[in-house]
């Protein structure tokens, strides 16, 4: 089904309705193709935009459009997205629509391994795998490891083990020097990982302040933002200096596919996100695409990803309103 406008003296909002056999028939090229089934119902929608080379789109308006510029943006860790009059592929990220299946992605993950040539290159080095650094593949996320209650525990528990049962003895210790002793241990299992346990844990209580309690989303859309920046974290793209517009894109992103978003709605989120994040709204916007790469466009998550940080902040949400 083409659209185009008509010759009439109709209105120019008016659009006249093709309903076509063959699409060889008619010039699809800066239309709407509507698809429908043959009971008329609609199940598909796209565009048809002519090629363009890079070099023809001059200062490309409509992508810079209120998102600055490239170069103004502090970036992430091994993410390519090309210089001026350079295409960057990122079609060996995308795969099927159906690929939450177990079956389907472990297929995928199995044969589409990464290569050189990927714009999200590993943090890690061969180097790294020679001294005996266990690192977590991407496919690997545990949505429990950054929560394990075992962390703050450190080197001041000592295990007893006897015949019939097995218990833990936890000594007293400041919490300056139990903090300080769960960030030494955290880092020596993640050399990777630019930012101490402590300030991971701190950015997830303001995402879920900022999320949750500010522009009240619910429990799976903050759990989706938690997966989100959790995985930027364990692989390494998150510092100091980017880790405030990390955390804003992640609620950002999670609110788009979580929730029903308008444009005031969408507005209103990015005025909360630079101001209680003291965060450019030019470069919010412009990083957003560098997150949604080094994610590798994998924004729908499967369940077992999502439910561990949902019963988390059901039991934050009730132990506050008993409070």
């Amino acid at each position: 089904m083409h659209r185009c406008s008509t010759g009439s003296p109709q209105p120019k909002s008016c659009k006249k309705v093709h309903f076509i056999k063959n699409m060889r028939q008619h010039d699809t090229r800066n239309g709407r193709i509507v698809l429908i089934s043959v009971r008329r119902a609609l199940y598909g929608m796209f565009s048809v935009v002519p090629y363009q080379e890079f070099s023809q789109l001059g200062d490309m308006r409509h992508f810079h459009s209120g998102m600055g510029t490239r170069d103004s943006v502090i970036g992430l860790v091994g993410v390519e997205l090309g210089a001026e009059g350079k295409t960057v592929s990122y079609t060996e990220m995308l795969y099927p629509t159906n690929a939450l299946c177990g079956h389907i992605s472990n297929t995928a993950s199995s044969t589409c391994s990464p290569c050189s040539q990927s714009p999200v290159r590993g943090v890690h080095s061969q180097g790294s795998r020679d001294k005996g650094t266990e690192v977590r593949d991407r496919v690997d996320y545990d949505p429990n490891l950054l929560d394990d209650p075992q962390w703050p525990c450190g080197k001041h528990k000592c295990v007893l083990v006897f015949h019939s049962y097995m218990t833990t003895v936890i000594e007293y210790v400041k919490p300056s020097d139990l903090k300080r002793d769960m960030n030494e241990t955290f880092s020596e299992k993640f050399p990777h990982v630019q930012l101490t346990l402590s300030k991971i844990r701190s950015l997830k209580k303001e995402i879920r302040k900022l999320a949750q309690e500010d522009c009240g989303y619910e429990e799976p859309t903050v759990a989706m933002a938690f997966v989100y920046f959790e995985k930027l974290a364990l692989n390494g793209k998150i510092d100091k200096q980017n880790r405030k517009l990390c955390a804003g894109a992640c609620i950002l992103l999670a609110a788009k596919i979580g929730s029903d978003l308008r444009r005031p709605e969408v507005k209103s989120l990015i005025d909360r996100l630079e101001e209680k994040f003291r965060l450019n709204r030019k470069d919010l916007l412009a990083f957003e695409f560098p997150v949604l790469v080094a994610l590798e466009f994998k924004l729908h998550l499967p369940h077992h990803e999502i439910l561990p940080h949902y019963r988390r902040l059901l039991l934050t949400s009730y132990n506050q309103k008993i409070q």
